[in-house]
């Protein structure tokens, strides 16, 4: 019984999203007048100065780092929940994963990326 519903579950989502590939690709035609949306500003009026200004690129890594180690801490916060439930294995998997994130901003203070002026 449970296996005919998900079966039926994964006919009916495969189907829907069939349709939905079939009029996307119907619909996805090209409309004229494409070329006008392609210049820099649609009102005419040409830019002033150069809108494609240079940035540092330690700043731009710089981001990409907060980025990504403040989504790994944001992991975090639902473990905290979990605390009274915890086994051995939890707490293994939860250091393994400190460890690997500690080693990820060590390597990276290694390698200079955390210097704002080098």
């Amino acid at each position: 019984m449970m296996i005919t519903m998900i079966l039926f579950n994964f006919i009916i989502a495969f189907a829907l999203s069939t349709m939905l590939l079939i009029i996307f690709i119907l619909t996805n035609f090209p409309i004229e007048g494409e070329n006008e949306k392609l210049t820099p500003f649609e009102c005419g009026f040409e830019p002033l100065s150069n809108m494609r200004a240079p940035f540092s690129i330690r700043f731009f890594v710089l981001v990409v780092l907060f980025l990504i180690f403040d989504v790994e801490i944001s992991l975090l916060f639902p473990l905290v929940s979990l605390f009274s439930f915890s086994t051995f294995l939890m707490a293994l998997s939860l250091m393994s994963f400190l460890f690997i994130l500690l080693a990820g901003i060590f390597y990276e203070w290694k390698e200079g990326a955390l210097d704002w002026v080098s």
